[in-house]
């Protein structure tokens, strides 16, 4: 096992940790010997997940009730140690035009994807200020600084995880607490089931995204994002006038990436479970 003093024995949350991103960080923070939880509402997963990683601490989680993550992070304090990372990477993305979109998939997106990380940060803070230590990660996109057609809410939700991350990061600065975003690009996972990704652009490996948080954890910083490819040309979209920016993004072929180029076969299975309406 290779050791990382920054990493070494910290108590570490993971939200959505059976699978994705959340499984590739809980499997990097616990080869350099970090003391990991992962937690996820899919029960099934979630096990097998645990113990392909040799985790003793995991549980069922809803990101959008209370109870159920204030419970979570009882039992692992009880059984790990007071908390030393939140890493909030529950999230869901389904696609489609926005009159497509019922109400029970707009609300469910912003629960799990704002309100859930809203939440979760809250119950986290509200145990390291006192202590005057702790980290919290909240995974964002490239998304939420990138308007996606196809992805209104869900860019929506990102859009908010950022200005909540920022403006929670400000307001804790000097209790010892850091706050963190994580941008990742489109990343090779369930959620870009069925989709080509941009021109030119290589998609993000789950394990970039690790990469990124390890980075963080070991030396904290406002926002990562991943790849620096897609984050400079997303960010260098804020100093273009918008029908500049807009022509970039139709020729990176983003105005149909997920509304007209679908392999709607090939997404169902991740649609299903997104929008909760798998059998």
């Amino acid at each position: 096992m290779t050791t990382n003093t920054a990493i070494r024995d910290k108590v570490v949350v993971i939200t959505g940790g059976a699978r994705g991103i959340g499984f590739a960080t809980a499997t990097a923070l616990h080869n350099l010997g970090a003391k990991v939880a992962i937690g996820d509402v899919d029960e099934a997963k979630l096990k097998e997940s645990a113990t392909d990683l040799g985790l003793h601490v995991y549980g069922k989680l809803d990101v959008t009730d209370p109870e159920s993550f204030a419970a979570f992070l009882d039992e692992v304090e009880r059984q790990l140690g007071p908390l030393d990372v939140l890493i909030n990477n529950a999230g869901i993305m389904p696609a489609g035009k926005v009159i497509d979109e019922s109400d029970k998939v707009t609300r469910r997106i912003l629960d799990i994807n704002t309100y859930g990380v809203i939440l979760g940060s809250k119950l986290a803070a509200q145990r390291m200020v006192p202590r005057r230590r702790g980290h919290i990660i909240n995974i964002a996109s490239l998304a939420g600084e990138s308007p996606t057609p196809g992805l209104a809410t869900y860019c929506a939700s990102k859009y908010a995880v950022l200005g909540f991350t920022d403006s929670a990061r400000i307001e804790y600065r000097d209790t010892g607490v850091h706050f963190s975003s994580v941008l990742p690009t489109f990343t090779n996972t369930e959620l870009v089931a069925g989709t080509s990704g941009a021109k030119l652009l290589k998609n993000a490996e789950p394990e970039d995204i690790a990469d990124a948080i390890i980075g963080l954890i070991t030396k904290p910083a406002p926002r990562v994002a991943v790849t620096r490819i897609a984050g400079i040309i997303a960010g260098s979209m804020k100093f273009l006038p918008k029908s500049t920016g807009e022509f970039i993004g139709r020729k990176l072929g983003m105005e149909h990436v997920f509304l007209d180029e679908v392999d709607n076969a090939a997404r169902k299975a991740y649609e299903d479970r997104a929008r909760g309406t798998e059998s």
